[in-house]
């Protein structure tokens, strides 16, 4: 989703890859936004001060659909930034990108070197809404589900609707909708101590990156054991859960995988025994959801294991349209918004008074993805498994995506030193970004070659071939960018078909589509996270890209820690991505932060998916 332009160095210094998240309109900004939030540009809040309690409305371009955020459906930051503040984790990072252990919720440690072995404590006093205490169980359930690990689906035993999304799986079939190769490197199942608290994973081999593993936001296996297992008692169902998974229990698993991997889909407040769904174990919890307009959290009273709100409730309100998010800060019915940067919408914030701003750039970058599995004009199968046919192809459209119109159209009026970003994993003004960016390929795709596209499908024997294009249909932004695309890929003899949706995310990696366009925002520093987006089957892998060499490359990273060995294995990487026709990266987003000076206080950025409420637990009213 999104992250600031300033320098994210990765552990070792020598490249700055991220992990990423799909990311809607909205998302993170430049980390400008620091210093006296209290005082905005046109008044003072000398006569002010913050007071304990009371509500920050806050604005959001895009609803909460899942309560699973690591689940395919789920893995976005709209969902991500609510379960921010309603689940504990073991760490955060700060407004300057600092990796903060959350020690009052739990500690990590390093029991042996050899073979890596981390043991996971939680705060004995830790528990979930319902009274439930969080427990083992629920760490073992995101190893399992996350691992990959007791998946023994095919590809015949999961039923899609028209859309490709997952409506059914066999009986008796395990899919857990999930896939982390990180994760994936603990092979044992982990254990779980005598009483219940503390979970250790052993490592199948060096993994420098452990640290970032198992930070984020478990599903209540207690929740799950009684909805997939019958099992009405929570303590009991927590245990079950936990068994099942000691004792590779097939039939168990099954509906344990199906339910963790759907069963957390919502999109508005459960009624009766659903409520369950919304458990919390964080900060705040959610007392309220009307679809498609706003949730509402308040403070979690029984929470003493991290930090604590000092407002009684947040609530965030969703619109799609970034001048209603403007229009309602300056009404008053919201106290801070963050939006991606038009012209408009930047002179409309800095217009209103009283109002403290920041604009910059994100760490959210645009990026068309091409499908390699479905039929389509970019897949082999549709020429009888010839792989040269369907790569030319793939670099015939590549060749005609506008670049540099989209980024001169769309982002430089309102930054003017915007440039198109010319790598995947590597944000613009790292340490290697330059060197990478000159050498990975991407000099190939600075200007539309639309002679250079006919020429490519002409060798290919290719006619007027088909492309079903998805983005964000109600994104005016998008579709701007989707009309450019399509009028220069037309010249070239591509036959567009517009299927944009409000549901894109829904449908990626369906089969629905050709070519995508959406943004990933970041979540961590470590430097192996980006490999699931490119490894065979990576659960961020949705167009079935599979290629032996970034496989083996990304298993070397998995345990180098020499910055220059992986800047190489970066580059390489890069360099095949481009060559076989993988997709190709747009802009940097630029965006704001406004919020309401003489409302709320402590308002800032951090680069990474928490945005700008990473620290909401400081958030205070003035008064």
């Amino acid at each position: 989703m999104t992250l600031r332009h300033k320098n994210l160095v990765a552990i070792g210094g020598g490249i700055a890859a991220l992990a990423l998240v799909l990311s809607g309109c909205g998302g993170p900004t430049t980390n400008d936004a620091t210093g006296d939030p209290s005082t905005g540009p046109s008044g003072s809040t000398d006569t002010l001060t913050p007071i304990m309690g009371g509500t920050v409305t806050v604005g959001w371009n895009e609803p909460l659909k899942s309560m699973n955020y690591m689940s395919a459906n789920g893995h976005a930051t709209a969902n991500y930034v609510i379960l921010y503040m309603m689940r504990s984790n073991w760490a955060y990072y700060d407004a300057d990108l600092n990796f903060v252990r959350n020690t009052e919720f739990g500690e990590m440690i390093v029991e042996s070197e050899d073979p890596l072995t981390i043991r996971q404590t939680i705060n004995p006093a830790a528990k979930w809404s319902d009274g439930t205490p969080l427990d083992g169980a629920d760490l073992l359930l995101e190893w399992a589900a996350r691992s990959g690990v007791f998946n023994d689906a095919d590809t015949g035993d999961i039923e899609k609707d028209d859309d490709g999304v997952v409506v059914g799986v066999a009986e008796g079939k395990v899919y857990f909708d999930a896939g982390d190769p990180a994760v994936a490197l603990i092979k044992d199942t982990p254990t779980i101590s005598a009483d219940g608290k503390a979970v250790t994973f052993v490592y199948s081999k060096p993994f420098p990156d452990w640290q970032f593993n198992f930070v984020d936001y478990p599903l209540p296996a207690h929740v799950i054991g009684k909805r997939a297992l019958g099992i009405s008692d929570p303590i009991e169902a927590q245990a079950a859960v936990a068994k099942a998974i000691q004792e590779n229990d097939k039939d168990a698993l099954a509906k344990i995988a199906y339910e963790w991997s759907f069963g957390f889909d919502l999109k508005s407040m459960p009624t009766g025994e659903d409520v369950e769904l919304v458990v919390s174990c964080g900060p705040m919890v959610m007392s309220d959801y009307v679809e498609g307009q706003y949730v509402t959290l308040k403070k979690n009273p029984e929470y003493t294991w991290g930090e604590e709100a000092k407002v009684d409730e947040i609530i965030v309100r969703y619109n799609e349209d970034a001048m209603g998010q403007v229009q309602a800060l300056e009404n008053g019915e919201v106290d801070i918004i963050l939006q991606q940067v038009t012209a408009d919408v930047l002179a409309a914030v800095q217009a209103i008074e009283g109002m403290e701003s920041r604009s910059g750039y994100e760490g959210t970058y645009e990026h068309v993805d091409l499908t390699y599995d479905n039929g389509g004009p970019f897949d082999p199968a549709t020429y009888g498994g010839d792989a040269e046919k369907a790569k030319k192809v793939r670099q015939a459209f590549l060749k005609t995506i506008p670049r540099q119109k989209i980024v001169d159209t769309i982002i430089k009026p309102t930054q003017p030193d915007a440039e198109p970003r010319n790598s995947y994993n590597l944000v613009p003004g790292s340490p290697t970004y330059a060197a990478t960016s000159a050498a990975n390929g991407y000099a190939a795709y600075a200007d539309v070659d639309i002679e250079g596209a006919k020429a490519l499908l002409a060798e290919a024997g290719v006619t007027s071939p088909q492309v079903r294009f998805l983005y964000g249909k109600s994104n005016s932004r998008r579709a701007q960018e989707y009309q450019l695309i399509y009028e220069s890929a037309t010249q070239a003899g591509f036959e567009m078909i517009d299927a944009g949706s409000d549901e894109w995310g829904l449908k990626l990696g369906g089969g629905t589509y050709d070519a995508s366009l959406f943004g990933w925002q970041s979540t961590s520093t470590a430097v192996f996270e980006p490999a699931a987006n490119f490894v065979t089957g990576g659960q961020n892998n949705y167009g079935g890209f599979s290629n032996a060499r970034v496989d083996e490359l990304y298993g070397e990273l998995e345990t180098e820690t020499d910055p220059a060995r992986q800047e190489a294995i970066n580059l390489e990487v890069e360099q095949i991505l481009l060559d076989d026709g993988f997709g190709i990266t747009i802009f940097q987003f630029p965006s704001v932060l406004a919020w309401n000076a003489q409302r709320v206080t402590n308002v800032s950025m951090t680069p990474i998916a928490g945005t700008m409420f990473w620290n909401f637990w400081q958030w205070q009213v003035l008064g």
